[in-house]
């Protein structure tokens, strides 16, 4: 399947922050996304609700904002049953639901799932052909639908251009946009998830920014070193480290931030708002960023 044939638009929203709020609230935020012109809604899935129940439950509250899981988890559930539930989705949504795919943390899999942590890309790789071997599913529903990969090494990268229909890097600067799209070649769909607040640069906006870099650098570090980052965040090049993680500013700083994504060859950016209280959706952040691109 080519990068065209997906259907998420060029400018999406990620959260995962449904979690933290009743799922009818879910449902009329959803619905306010959609009527904002977003493209597509990313559902992250940690600790909150299961990603693609979720889905399912979102889903009917709007006509043509599709929704993704950005990522659903492999260790979360054997392939048949991820084959199933995605067939069982299409089925009734068809391409307003694409399935986010991730390999999960060791600590998660392991302390809290109490599973085994394999290998990163065999345990993907292996993933993927099971569910194309899924035999189970609804009837006449696709034994292979639109999927992509949240990654950002360059085996996992590798892999979502040759056994999915590409990748979801999450929080890393246009220079790594630019080295996947390389890596990846031009047919396969390059999505980013890009940090955002939209604030004045002072203070108190920069220590937010810091606060989420140093919370997801520790999966990020060796490949921003092999960009030229310095990650260690008390020294000089920690400024230059954040700036080019998180946007921050007003519509116009965001959206260059933006248009750089694009230029370095993504096809869809999804903004991932921070600094709001984890129980209370950014709505008015969502409803000032609308029309970003237009």
């Amino acid at each position: 399947m080519k990068r065209a044939s997906l259907n998420v638009g060029k400018l999406g929203l990620w959260t995962n922050q449904f979690d933290n709020v009743s799922i009818s609230r879910a449902v009329e935020a959803t619905r306010e996304i959609e009527e904002l012109g977003y493209s597509t809604l990313w559902l992250g899935e940690l600790s909150g609700r299961e990603a693609l129940t979720q889905a399912a439950l979102l889903l009917p509250g709007t006509s043509h904002l599709t929704l993704a899981t950005g990522v659903a988890a492999v260790y979360g559930r054997d392939p048949v049953t991820m084959a199933q539930a995605q067939r069982t989705l299409v089925e009734s949504y068809g391409d307003r639901f694409l399935l986010g795919l991730g390999i999960s943390h060791p600590w998660f899999v392991e302390q809290v799932r109490g599973l085994t942590y394999g290998p990163r890309v065999p345990t993907m790789r292996a993933y993927l052909e099971r569910m194309d071997a899924a035999p189970f599913g609804p009837p006449g529903a696709p034994k292979r639908s639109s999927r992509v990969i949240g990654a950002v090494g360059t085996k996992m990268l590798a892999l979502a251009a040759e056994h999915a229909d590409g990748a979801l890097p999450f929080g890393m600067p246009a220079e790594h946009t630019a080295r996947t799209r390389a890596l990846m070649g031009p047919e396969a769909f390059l999505g980013v998830v890009q940090a955002v607040l939209l604030a004045p640069d002072n203070r108190t906006t920069r220590q937010q920014a810091w606060n989420h870099v140093s919370e997801s650098l520790p999966n990020r570090a060796s490949l921003l070193r092999e960009l030229g980052y310095s990650v260690d965040l008390s020294g000089p090049g920690a400024e230059r480290l954040v700036r080019d993680l998180v946007a921050w500013g007003d519509r116009d700083a965001i959206a260059a931030r933006v248009q750089a994504h694009f230029d370095a060859g993504a096809d869809h950016v999804s903004l991932s708002v921070i600094g709001t209280p984890p129980d209370t959706l950014p709505v008015r952040q969502w409803r000032d960023l609308a029309g970003l691109l237009d």
